[in-house]
């Protein structure tokens, strides 16, 4: 029996201040999410982020909780539900949180139990990036190290480019564009510091040094999220045959002072109500499961800013969720492997 581990960030156990202040305090405690030096993370932490944040923080999960839990959760749980079916008896499949409950440690001790011989590791991000599909990977290799019995494991690569997950973005961005029939497409990626960035340019010399450095896939940012996310647009716009002046590209969710990835979404949407766009219609290809960033940030506030400020309706495409389609691209792509 072969194990299938599917990884992903997490999400709090429920809605509330304290819950989320023990989330936050595990993610935001990870070298890898703020890479900064130890004491000045601890105080950013402790002294600035812990004190106010898990209370507006609590209010947006609120806004999305619903009686099943935590989106986030539910879907991934569904993808996996789904797999496992698809996949049928020679497989085995695992989900494991990077933070909060479910666990990856816990995803393990399931495949296990179930005897399995080696595993197919899949992250849940379409692009790379040290904060998501790094940690996540560090977190597997340093409970692997810990384990008597380490079955072979086998991590897919980045799927930003997959021709599969390409055509299913594309699929439901069609499916929702013909209905909504908007004005413009906005695809808003989750935002990363600039630093980040440069720490994935093997180069040193390609990574924001010019305005084209995400204009192709080159060996010095085959591992930048940027460029990797550009190339995502890039696929998908060639699909729908959408041209220039009919789409936009965006970072959203930026945190904190220093300078992150441009051009931001919230600073976007205000140039796109310039240009006299009335009908917005927004994909969030950096998620494969809605959450958080794309059911409150997205489909709750900045739909009420678009409205606010002139515009007339507003639609957020869903994630791939547990789309048929997409289950059908995952299996192909673990039974390749």
């Amino acid at each position: 029996m072969k194990g299938l581990l599917l990884l992903q960030l997490g999400t709090p156990d429920d809605p509330s201040p304290a819950a989320v202040r023990r989330y936050l305090r595990e993610f935001l405690s990870d070298p890898m999410v703020i890479d900064i030096n130890p004491i000045g993370r601890w105080a950013l932490l402790n002294l600035i982020i812990l004190p106010t944040r898990p209370a507006k923080s609590a209010e947006a999960y609120q806004q999305i909780w619903t009686e099943e839990g935590s989106p986030l959760r539910i879907h991934s749980e569904a993808l996996a539900d789904a797999l496992a079916e698809r996949l049928g008896s020679d497989y085995k499949v695992a989900l494991g949180m990077r933070y909060g409950s479910g666990s990856i440690a816990e995803a393990l001790d399931s495949l296990d139990e179930a005897g399995v011989d080696e595993i197919v590791v899949f992250p849940l991000y379409p692009q790379y990036a040290m904060s998501s599909t790094g940690t996540a990977l560090a977190k597997l290799y340093e409970l692997a190290a810990d384990r008597s019995i380490v079955p072979p494991l086998q991590v897919l690569p980045d799927f930003y480019d997959h021709p599969g997950y390409l055509d299913a973005a594309a699929n439901i961005l069609k499916s929702h564009s013909d209905e909504f029939q908007p004005d413009h497409i906005l695809f808003s990626y989750h935002g990363l510091p600039e630093r980040h960035v440069r720490k994935s340019d093997r180069s040193g010399q390609h990574c924001l040094a010019s305005d084209g450095c995400c204009d192709i896939i080159t060996p010095a940012n085959r591992s930048c999220y940027r460029a990797q996310c550009y190339a995502t647009t890039r696929g998908i716009v060639e699909r729908l045959g959408l041209q220039p002046g009919e789409y936009s590209q965006g970072f959203q969710s930026r945190l904190g002072r220093t300078p992150w990835i441009q051009p931001y979404t919230d600073e976007v949407i205000p140039e796109l109500l310039e240009r006299g766009v009335k009908r917005l219609l927004v994909s969030c290809p950096s998620f494969v499961s809605d959450c958080l960033e794309t059911l409150e940030e997205i489909g709750l506030r900045a739909r009420e800013d678009f409205i606010e400020a002139g515009g007339e309706d507003f639609a957020l495409v869903p994630c791939l969720n547990s789309d048929p389609d997409w289950v059908d691209v995952v299996a192909d792509m673990v039974r390749l492997s």
